[in-house]
């Protein structure tokens, strides 16, 4: 029977019912004072005043106390407050030391308390012999708790902290457990009602999760982050989970590691993200071996990121194979920057106007690349690009990876204007075909082209298509550039005409290749004169297309026109119905 078998049983199952259980009863604010009201002015010749927000005020950023005090002076008086705890209220020494200790702001106010003009050493324990203190007040601070966050929890009708025995008891169950004194505050705060359990019912709890297979070091860190376990009933949840990666191969010490005390963690929602994975397709191993390497894809938010993360792909239209080959190449970051990467390129693309559809093809196609990417703003890079919206777009649109460039910290050069740029971009092309860089021949080919590069490379590919390889295709060009000057659809018209209604084969273009600059009237008239005289029994040698279509209007009538006594008359009647 496995350990999931046997948390279904009841026996283990069923917590001690709550009705058993003396809950710390934990009230919204204390009525009692930082010290009991008791005066004795014999001992002292002025009362000095306590200013407790002074106290609140002087602490740094990491807890620390600023003291008015010097370190000596603090030093006697935690010996003091040692000696107060551990002789006059026997408290145990390991708790009167760290309250001692740990507690700065009450000592801090211990100190305004005393004159520390006499001796430190002598002033403050007379002062304790006469004024008890609030003992939950250093107890809790030493905890880790602010005086600000524990002020709630001082109990109305106590002082002493052994007057309240299962505090005691549930504290030192924490204790003994492994669970660091300071640690305790949060699970104090977080879950303050385990520490009103009766006499063992703490203790039953932690060795149930163990009995079902949890060691106790990592319980311990456990119950730091998520305190909550330990009420109510055995969380399944959280059960489940570690069955999922213990059985892909996840050692217990791996998550101890990866799991931080700063952070709380819901594993309901851990559970209902490892659930999802499996639904998608991964076995057991494969997730863990995805989570082994990029543990803040669960422990990051409690998985709240990733699902966050899944989300916005499946609403751009990203199928279940796209999302798992993306954490299948998940990058060393943290969800969380991944995101955010996400969301700025998406935001970076609505800004310069990008078609929606448009956008979401980019992200479906390159969501590593834009998860990885912290781009600068779009006013930033509209600026230092030096370039309009709608270039911008169309950069994206031919080269999505081109935004890799446009990072925070990249240095990114202005796009060459749009003249340089079509230059740039033609030269290129010429250099395709053949011609030589800086050449005479290169120049005159740059004055007679028209049109973008990337224009110009689509009607060329309009010739290739046609059924020439790019060698004959160059040759074709560099002996008639204008061709290119004319829309791919008039390239495509001239191509059909010249091999479906002229009969010529497509090769045919290599001896004469100016014919594709020809108007298609001009040449249909010369083909039907051509074809009229043979009909009429004048023989017409057979033709090439330079012999036929290279002769000037004049030169074609004295060649072949005239060879008919009608010829002329013939021709004019063409030329006035084309």
């Amino acid at each position: 029977m496995t350990h999931l078998n046997k948390l279904q049983t009841l026996s283990i199952l069923k917590w001690v019912s709550s009705n058993s259980v003396d809950c710390y009863k934990i009230p919204f604010l204390s009525s009692r004072s930082f010290f009991d009201p008791a005066n004795n002015p014999s001992l002292y010749r002025k009362k000095r005043v306590v200013d407790n927000d002074n106290v609140e005020k002087n602490l740094m950023h990491d807890g620390q106390i600023r003291s008015q005090f010097s370190k000596a002076a603090r030093k006697q008086a935690q010996a003091a407050l040692l000696e107060y705890l551990r002789f006059t209220r026997s408290l145990q020494f390991t708790l009167a030391e760290h309250m001692s200790k740990n507690s700065p702001s009450f000592l801090e106010k211990l100190l305004q308390r005393v004159y520390v003009d006499e001796d430190v050493g002598w002033s403050v324990p007379r002062f304790l012999r006469y004024h008890p203190i609030n003992e939950f007040e250093p107890f809790f601070e030493s905890l880790g708790l602010r005086p600000y966050q524990f002020v709630a929890f001082l109990p109305h009708d106590l002082i002493f902290l052994s007057d309240d025995e299962l505090l005691l008891e549930n504290f030192h169950t924490l204790c003994n457990y492994g669970i660091p004194m300071n640690k305790i505050g949060r699970i104090f705060k977080e879950a303050g009602e385990i520490f009103g359990y009766n006499y063992g019912i703490l203790e039953m709890k932690l060795r149930t999760y163990e009995e079902l297979g949890l060691d106790q070091s990592l319980m311990g860190k456990i119950v730091v982050c998520s305190p909550y376990l330990l009420t109510g009933d055995v969380d399944i949840d959280f059960v489940k989970s570690m069955e999922i990666v213990r059985k892909g191969g996840i050692e217990f010490r791996w998550i101890e590691k990866h799991l931080s005390e700063k952070c709380s963690y819901n594993w309901s929602q851990l559970h209902a993200l490892l659930n999802l994975f499996s639904k998608t397709g991964y076995n057991e191993e494969q997730l863990c071996a995805i989570i082994s390497q990029h543990p803040g894809i669960i422990f990051e938010g409690s998985g709240n990121m990733t699902l966050s993360l899944i989300g916005f792909l499946v609403k751009f239209g990203s199928s279940i194979n796209q999302i798992c080959s993306m954490f299948s190449q998940f990058p060393q970051m943290r969800v969380g920057r991944f995101l955010l990467n996400m969301k700025q390129c998406f935001l970076f693309l609505t800004e310069i106007k990008l078609e929606i559809l448009e956008i979401g093809k980019i992200i479906r196609s390159h969501p590593l690349m834009l998860g990885s990417c912290t781009l600068k703003k779009s006013s930033s890079l509209i600026s230092i690009l030096n370039a309009g919206k709608k270039r911008i777009c169309n950069i994206i649109l031919q080269n999505p990876l081109e935004m890799k460039n446009w990072v925070i910290g990249s240095k990114i050069n202005p796009l060459p204007s749009e003249r340089l740029r079509s230059r740039i971009l033609k030269i290129k092309f010429l250099l395709d075909l053949g011609f030589v860089k800086n050449s005479i021949e290169m120049e005159k080919a740059l004055k007679v082209f028209k049109g973008s590069g990337a224009e110009l490379h689509e009607r060329f590919d309009c010739i290739m298509q046609a059924g020439l390889d790019k060698k004959d295709a160059c040759e074709i060009i560099r002996q008639a550039p204008p061709i290119l000057n004319q829309k791919k659809e008039v390239i495509k018209m001239k191509i059909d005409f010249l091999v479906n209604d002229l009969g010529y084969p497509i090769s045919s273009l290599l001896t004469f290749p100016t014919i594709l600059t020809y108007a298609i009237p001009t040449v249909k008239l010369k083909w039907v004169m051509s074809n009229w005289l043979k009909d009429q029994g004048i023989v017409v040698p057979m033709c090439s297309l330079r012999s036929l279509f290279k002769n000037s209007d004049k030169a074609f009538i004295k060649r072949y026109v005239k060879l008919h006594p009608k010829g002329f008359e013939f021709w004019q009647n063409l030329k006035e119905k084309k």
